[in-house]
């Protein structure tokens, strides 16, 4: 069976994958497709850590969670949208590092990192909205 969707990352456009995304997914018509609302960094009890890296790796977690209910995993993302508060390199280089122990040495789904002031919950420092191919 051929996989339901591509990435790619063609020539004439800078090698993303040091920044945790691909520049294209490419889906293949038919396919069931899921949209996950924005994850947070929150906890089961709601919690969320002050530390920025410590909410993406739950905000990730809590993704794969929502997946794993519909039958799919963190391989069948394909497009991601990143919302960090008050984004820095600092930030940028957790981010990667989380991604780097999620995706391990596949490629990172395309992604849109959007820095915002501030998001839904208090304390809150990253939301994950995540589309992915339902099995």
């Amino acid at each position: 069976m051929t996989a339901p969707f591509q990435l790619f990352n063609p020539e004439g456009l800078y090698d993303p994958s040091a920044n945790a995304y691909s520049h294209i997914a490419e889906v293949k018509a038919g396919t069931r497709l899921l949209f996950l609302a924005g994850q947070g960094g929150e906890d089961l009890s709601g919690a969320l850590s002050p530390v920025f890296a410590e909410q993406a790796r739950q905000a990730l977690a809590n993704v794969r969670t929502a997946l794993a209910a519909r039958g799919a995993g963190i391989g069948d993302v394909f497009k991601l949208t990143l919302l960090i508060v008050d984004h820095s390199a600092e930030r940028l280089r957790d981010w990667v590092q989380v991604t780097d122990e999620v995706w391990e040495e596949r490629m990172k789904p395309a992604c849109t990192l959007i820095p915002v002031p501030r998001l839904a919950l208090e304390g809150m420092l990253v939301e994950v909205e995540a589309v992915a191919v339902g099995q």
